[in-house]
């Protein structure tokens, strides 16, 4: 899809310095060949030296008029996925990422695209099906070049369903349909927690929280207004790095200032956390968090030494007191990479139960749905290897000892941060007594218990 409008505009920014769009042939051609998926067994200076190295999906795609940047683009299920925000500014030099806004809005429609097509990757009709529908749901998205909804899946596929004009002109663009029937609301916060564990006395464990609101509102009305709080236990710490979906009509600007890269003080917005808004008609993230919490869940320690043909395992958990113990599912997984098939294998568990994956390369204890009284569990083991094959996992950082434990859970009804919503804070201004559904989670997320009698990759030392 190409915007002339979008076209027009750029030119407008940079005057002599404008790069046009090429066709779309000559455009894919150059996109390939700088993604490295076609010649990339020829060395091209600009594109493979080791001094240019992209951390980052945006990349600069050269043409016969010159080079197109900021160009994003990024591999899903075998498809890839592009487009070319507009840059506000003069490109020369170029701005930093993070002021260009067209790149985070080109995102959320790119990731919008996936999300609708990926699902129907294995059937090829149904994903062609999809692909054909495309330009049409983008009408809707993205009319003239700028996303309004880019939740792709809430959009309606035929063109008879799409109103020309909102019945109601108080009727926001992200609400691409009514609902009739009761009113009811659904709220879930999801807390994702990561972890680094080194068990070392020179090197520092770190660990984060992420939470995200979710919202699922299904009330009449072309521009419902919804009133949601957040609330935090008294000695909880405070929210920070708050970002809120764009249909919060009005939030209190000491609530998004708490940043967690500086130093928590005592004027930091602590709660209640108000946001009213008009939610859109399908589900959507209401605000994303983060929060500096005192200790993560579960303190592990993991031990693997080698001796002679054999390597010695040890796995120390424990549960800290202030969580709540009643998992859905709770295990830790033991990785042996760059070694062959496990052929022998003698171990002792206190808790839980140990198993073997059939390539024959990964223990996984599982600990079950709760911990002991204890709130401690322990594995010891010796392992030894058989000859390795191609098809037992590899890992350029994972060489040696250098090993670690990966831990899987899941918490119902229980968030880290003690974060909850009070059904009875929920605000809805419209007739009828609406249906509240609330509920939360912590889920982890790269959690690491990295092997104490190896060097492991780190972020900080003391």
């Amino acid at each position: 899809r190409r915007y002339p409008t979008v076209e027009l505009r750029a030119e407008t920014f940079n005057g002599s310095t404008h790069v046009p769009v090429p066709s779309d042939s000559s455009f894919l051609k150059a996109l390939l060949f700088e993604l490295r998926l076609v010649d990339d067994h020829i060395f091209v200076e600009h594109r493979d030296t080791c001094t240019r190295i992209n951390h980052s999906s945006v990349y600069s795609v050269a043409t016969d008029a010159g080079d197109l940047w900021p160009v994003l683009a990024f591999q899903k299920s075998g498809l890839i996925y592009a487009c070319l925000p507009l840059v506000e500014e003069p490109l020369e030099p170029r701005p930093p990422l993070l002021t260009v806004t067209g790149l985070s809005q080109g995102l959320a429609l790119l990731l919008g695209i996936a999300d609708y097509i990926s699902p129907s990757r294995k059937n090829e009709a149904e994903m062609n099906a999809k692909i054909g529908q495309l330009r049409t749901l983008l009408i809707q998205a993205c009319p003239l070049g700028t996303p309004l909804n880019t939740n792709i899946r809430s959009l309606n596929s035929s063109f008879e369903d799409i109103q020309e004009m909102p019945v109601d002109k108080d009727q926001p663009a992200w609400r691409s349909s009514t609902y009739k029937g009761k009113p009811q609301v659904n709220v879930c916060i999801t807390e994702k927690v990561k972890c680094m564990q080194y068990d070392q006395r020179d090197v520092v464990d770190t660990w984060q929280v992420y939470g995200a609101v979710n919202c699922k509102c299904d009330i009449e009305g072309s521009a419902p207004n919804v009133t949601l709080t957040l609330n935090l236990p008294s000695n909880a710490p405070p929210l920070q790095d708050i970002v809120v979906h764009h249909c919060v009509t009005s939030v209190d600007p000491a609530m998004l200032m708490s940043c967690s890269a500086e130093p928590l003080d005592d004027s930091v917005y602590s709660g209640p956390y108000t946001f009213p808004f008009i939610p859109p008609s399908d589900s959507f993230n209401l605000c994303y968090y983060t929060s500096q919490v005192p200790v993560p869940p579960i303190l592990g320690c993991y031990q693997l030494v080698e001796e002679g043909s054999q390597i010695k395992i040890t796995v120390n958990l424990k549960l800290h007191e202030s969580i709540k113990n009643s998992f859905e599912y709770c295990e830790a997984r033991i990785p042996f990479f760059n070694r062959g098939p496990i052929a022998q294998l003698e171990y002792k568990v206190s808790y839980g139960q140990l198993d073997l994956s059939r390539e024959k390369s990964l223990l996984v204890w599982v600990i079950g749905q709760k911990f002991p009284k204890s709130l401690e569990v322990s594995l010891t083991g010796t392992v030894s290897f058989g000859t390795a094959g191609k098809e037992h996992p590899t890992d350029y950082v994972c060489t040696g000892n250098t090993a670690y434990v990966k831990l899987y859970f899941r918490i119902p009804d229980f968030t880290l941060t003690g974060c909850y919503v009070d059904q009875h804070s929920v605000q809805i201004f419209v007739p009828g007594k609406p249906k509240i559904t609330a509920s939360r989670e912590l889920i982890s997320s790269d959690y690491y218990l990295w092997n104490s009698k190896a060097p492991a990759p780190m972020a900080y030392k003391a």
